[in-house]
């Protein structure tokens, strides 16, 4: 596990989020993350494309 957190700890994290959160917030901030990450993978792709194809051409 990340952090060494088990699993009560990540609940207790859960249980804080969505407290102060409330559950109509969550799914919006997930998509959100999932999002982020998303575009993340994709500009490190593009960035890995880039250095192969200015490798390939010296």
């Amino acid at each position: 596990m990340p952090f060494g957190m088990g699993l009560p700890e990540l609940l207790v994290i859960g249980v804080i989020v969505a407290l102060l959160f409330g559950g109509k917030k969550i799914p919006e901030l997930m998509r959100g993350l999932g999002t982020g990450i998303k575009e993340f993978k994709q500009a490190a792709n593009t960035s890995d494309e880039q250095k192969t194809t200015e490798k390939k051409s010296e």
